[in-house]
């Protein structure tokens, strides 16, 4: 059984630009379709879509775990586990501080969805 090298993560694909063009525009590669469908799949559930939102928003460009937990109606446990997914995936950075974690967007990252995602408005008639 041959071994087929590990598809990129997120980062790989964030070091040289956009990985590909908009789907509205070709086929994306098998390759960052693996790499990138774990983010997505991360963003698909409302909690996290909304923590991402909260930390992306957050005005100083990051954001403490004790000002994401009150938003929400959740335990703190499993509004780690949030957390922790969108960490594992790529979506964010984060930086222990005494007791508190404050999380950071990866703007790259962001700009790689969003472009893969990208459509062109049609010309007016």
């Amino acid at each position: 059984m041959s071994k087929q090298p590990a598809p990129p993560n997120l980062s790989d694909l964030n070091a040289g630009g956009p990985c590909c063009a908009p789907i509205s525009e070709q086929r994306i590669p098998a390759e960052a379709a693996a790499a990138l469908a774990p983010a997505f799949k991360a963003l698909g559930d409302p909690v996290r879509l909304q923590l991402m939102s909260m930390i992306a928003s957050a005005p100083s460009g990051e954001i403490c775990v004790c000002d994401l937990t009150p938003a929400f109606d959740l335990t703190g446990p499993t509004i780690s586990h949030h957390l922790k997914t969108l960490r594992e995936t790529g979506l964010v950075d984060a930086e222990r501080r005494g007791t508190w974690v404050y999380y950071r967007a990866r703007p790259g990252i962001m700009r790689q969805l969003a472009s893969l995602l990208a459509t062109e408005a049609p010309a007016p008639a």
